[in-house]
């Protein structure tokens, strides 16, 4: 299904290059592995190839998809906020949804946590997954957009320009 040297995402770990195709003896069963380089980390992964797609093993998201998702990360008419939920909740769905494999989840978490550290300081954990859903996106999107990194995050920052802006200019205390 997947090819040596082609880019795919591993769920919460990211994009990460298939280095080879790896047959390997497990209790007395033969089976075949990609071997999984995670380009943000240099972390391999053994990854079954009868169970990629289940574990949630997917190619990089093409051009269209990478639109779509900065187009909705530039409406925020979905927002719900945090609206009776306490952070630990919150903490367990996004973390959820950054290991669901999904672009749209990581862009949803991404655009939730910004959202709420506009009228709230965000808990170390929330700060964490803000962090974690950034580079997720950013790198896929990059390669699926064929720019880099730093400019896909820039694009990012600039659709919520006002509410970053506005972080900065608040006084230490």
């Amino acid at each position: 299904m997947f090819a040596v040297n082609e880019l795919v995402v591993y769920p919460a770990q990211g994009v990460g290059k298939v280095e080879r195709v790896e047959s390997q003896e497990i209790g007395g069963t033969t089976a075949e592995f990609y071997i999984v380089r995670i380009l943000a980390n240099n972390v391999t992964l053994m990854v079954p190839v009868a169970n990629a797609v289940n574990v949630g093993l997917r190619s990089v998201c093409d051009k269209e998809k990478a639109n779509f998702i900065m187009d909705s990360l530039a409406d925020r008419s979905d927002f719900t906020g945090y609206t009776g939920q306490n952070w630990n909740r919150r903490y367990r769905e996004y973390s959820e949804k950054l290991k669901s494999g999904d672009l749209a989840d990581v862009a949803y978490v991404l655009k939730e946590l910004i959202l709420i550290g506009k009228d709230k300081e965000l808990s170390f954990g929330e700060r964490r997954l803000l962090e974690q859903a950034m580079g997720l996106l950013t790198l896929e999107l990059s390669f699926a957009l064929d720019a880099g990194q730093a400019e896909i995050k820039k694009q990012i920052e600039d659709l919520y320009q006002d509410i970053l802006l506005e972080k900065d200019e608040e006084p230490e205390e």
